[in-house]
């Protein structure tokens, strides 16, 4: 046994419990962080969740195989500093590759943004994961410990990866950006690992990776940024419209989300915006009051114009993201008070709190074109939703689809399980199947004023209606409830 060897061993427990642990921990806050990289350029769908964590139990176990097979060929003395310290540096790598891969196919390319961060988390993700097999390796000093010694091991490599789970769904990105992540878990294995190599190998052996540190930390701190805000769910910004003086565009991730006049709440740029207006028109006397609830915030495009247009309404909003709202508040103008509660909360549990026969319109825009939050979709929350609306209440809903519009059928007929009148808003073209993009999926158990719709609308949308039309439309769609809603399945994120 050499003197190195002696003098790790000596140390007992606790050095090769911290490495368990510390490594574990390192890679399931790897993993989480990968997530948020992905989601600006591919959404945060079931898909690329499943993707990503495929990815990373992938560099588990081939770290875990080599880590062992190595440990039994080469001394784990001279591998588990320079192990840590590459691991660490190539961390760094992480964010600075997957942000220019994001840039440069901005658009389109998505599969070459999920390569690049597949390729660049498995790589640090496979030495960390080989760290714990090597530390086993020198803690079996006997045969007659070995159930023990890699039980514990394994153990505590275990309560590590909860840990930095854990710690980085609640703490590590609530509280700070995902830069600042990526650049702190690769110091601390960089410091880790250099401290390590320097005593066990000597400095020469750590002069390499630290260089290739140095370089990711430089290439992290001038990557990209694809957002002004990093918000707990979404990458936000917002952008001046150079057509227009008080124009504000708010993006999340990389979709134009809402638009604000900030002196003009009567100003509605987007034509699914337009036709939420027309069925609010066509359905409600001009200038009465209505009790509002909407679903999801954005910019709070609408309800800006129900106080506008309809002086006394009351909006409820619920918003899931405290920093869109945050956004809205610093940039946006929006104030909270008696036509304005604004509430920080997921739209179902919202829903589900509400009282009966307490809502004339309620509206759902939370949907994007990329990631839909399935738990919206299904019979269960629009048979909510129906109990919260008073009797000839509508319903309006905003759907993005494209290709067979299968996401937009199935929640069409979803909807029609539950209100005996639904019609369907959007452009000639889409709704023959065409193309995609929005349409406004409109709801009530009395009869719907198709006519005076339409007549709002006039040329720049057209209206689907009439129970058989509506069914010829849905086809065999599926009935999306709490046990079987594919969502990320059926849609058709966009069209390039």
């Amino acid at each position: 046994m050499s003197e190195t060897e002696v003098q790790v061993r000596g140390i007992g427990d606790k050095l090769a419990i911290g490495m368990s642990f510390g490594s574990s921990a390192a890679v399931m806050v790897l993993e989480l962080v990968s997530l948020r990289l992905v989601a600006p350029y591919l959404g945060l769908t079931l898909e690329t969740n499943t993707a990503i964590i495929g990815v990373a139990l992938a560099a588990i176990a081939t770290g875990a195989a080599l880590g062992g097979r190595f440990a039994d060929t080469v001394s784990p003395t001279r591998t588990l500093g320079p192990l840590i310290l590459l691991g660490g540096a190539l961390v760094l790598l992480v964010l600075p590759v997957v942000r220019w891969t994001g840039e440069a196919v901005r658009g389109g390319g998505e599969n070459a943004v999920f390569l690049a961060v597949a390729v660049v988390m498995f790589v640090p993700a496979s030495l960390l994961a080989a760290v714990t097999p090597m530390v086993t390796k020198l803690r079996l000093s006997t045969l007659a410990q070995t159930g023990t010694v890699v039980g514990r091991l394994s153990a505590y490599a275990t309560v590590g990866g909860i840990c930095g789970t854990v710690l980085t769904g609640f703490v590590f990105v609530a509280k700070v950006p995902t830069s600042v992540i990526v650049l702190c878990l690769g110091g601390v294995l960089v410091v880790t690992g250099a401290v390590l190599t320097i005593f066990l190998r000597g400095f020469q052996a750590a002069v390499r990776p630290l260089a290739l540190a140095l370089v990711g930390t430089g290439l992290t701190l001038v990557a990209p940024r694809p957002c002004e805000v990093e918000t707990a769910y979404h990458c936000a910004r917002i952008e001046a419209d150079p057509a227009r003086a008080n124009g504000r565009i708010l993006y999340l991730d990389q979709l134009r989300h809402s638009y604000v006049d900030l002196e003009d709440p009567t100003y509605l740029q987007f034509e699914y915006i337009k036709n939420f207006a027309a069925v609010i028109d066509a359905e409600f006397p001009a200038g009465q009051r209505i009790d509002a609830l909407h679903v999801g915030g954005g910019g709070l495009t609408m309800p800006r114009w129900l106080t506008a247009t309809r002086p006394g309404s009351h909006n409820k909003v619920y918003e899931i993201d405290p920093g869109v709202i945050a956004l809205d508040k610093a940039e946006l103008g929006a104030k909270a008070g008696p036509e304005l509660d604004l509430q920080i909360r997921d739209g179902r549990l919202g829903v589900r709190s509400e009282p009966t026969d307490s809502r004339d319109l309620v509206v759902m825009d939370a949907f994007g074109g990329v990631a839909v939050p399935w738990h919206l979709t299904t019979r269960e929350i629009v048979a909510d939703v129906h109990r919260v609306l008073r009797p000839g209440g509508i319903y309006a809903a905003n759907i993005i689809d494209f290709g067979p519009q299968s996401f937009l059928k199935a929640e069409i007929r979803t909807v029609a399980e539950e209100f005996k009148n639904v019609a369907v808003v959007s452009t000639r073209e889409a709704l023959a199947g065409e193309q995609g993009g929005n349409f406004v999926v409109v709801a009530s158990d009395q009869e719907l004023p198709v006519a005076a719709l339409r007549t709002r609308l006039g040329a720049r949308a057209e209206v689907l209606a009439g129970p058989d039309d509506v069914r010829r439309f849905v086809g065999d769609a599926p009935l999306l409830t709490d046990d079987f809603a594919p969502v990320d399945q059926l849609l058709t994120p966009f069209a390039t």
